[in-house]
């Protein structure tokens, strides 16, 4: 009977083994690079999410200060009307005595209208500014909210990078993937907010 060939199976299970080890070395080669680039996309994200809220906060802060400016307008015109109103009840009691009133009180009387008119008009255009403000906060805060889905993305697909990278599993990987390029869309939509 002829002997069979031998065949060396440590040698055999060596050449296994290094083949698996290159194989799954190329494999965390690949996800360690996605990962470090979702990193940095969402540390991009993370930047450009905090210095919207920021914005957007200091021009709540500035709407907030022209609302105060106006509301100062406001008391000014209600104020001017009362001295109106006051000068037009002095104007009666001349006229129920029969008497003709002082010239002043009429001058008064303009002064306090034309007063009274600027003070609308200021009080008006300073709310117009506080609405163009708050507007403006709003878009910045709806935009906000994009950057901050975009690095929730980012981050979920970072963590399932790690767990890709731990268990060897290359659908775990693809799964890290999907989600990095929805998070990466949803960062790319909030620039065309």
């Amino acid at each position: 009977m002829p002997e069979e060939a031998e065949v060396d199976t440590d040698k055999l299970r060596e050449a296994i083994d290094d083949e698996l080890e290159r194989k799954a070395s190329a494999l965390l080669r690949g996800i360690a690079l996605t990962t470090a680039l979702f990193a940095a996309f969402a540390a991009i994200a993370s930047l450009e999410a905090g210095a919207s809220v920021n914005e957007a906060l200091a021009l709540k802060t500035e709407a907030a200060r022209l609302q105060g400016e106006a509301s100062d307008q406001w008391a000014y015109y209600q104020a001017k009307g009362l001295k109106v109103a006051l000068v037009d009840a002095q104007k009666a009691v001349w006229a129920a005595f029969d008497k003709p009133p002082p010239a002043a009180l009429a001058a008064s009387a303009e002064r306090y209208a034309a007063d009274q008119a600027q003070g609308r008009a200021k009080a008006e255009a300073l709310e117009r500014e506080r609405d163009r403000r708050t507007a403006e906060a709003d878009a910045l805060m709806h935009r906000h909210h994009f950057f901050a889905q975009a690095v929730a993305l980012l981050q979920v697909a970072i963590a399932l990078g790690a767990v890709a990278a731990l268990t060897r599993r290359r659908a775990a990987w693809f799964g890290s993937i999907v989600l990095a390029l929805v998070g990466c869309g949803v960062f790319a939509g909030a620039f065309l907010q």
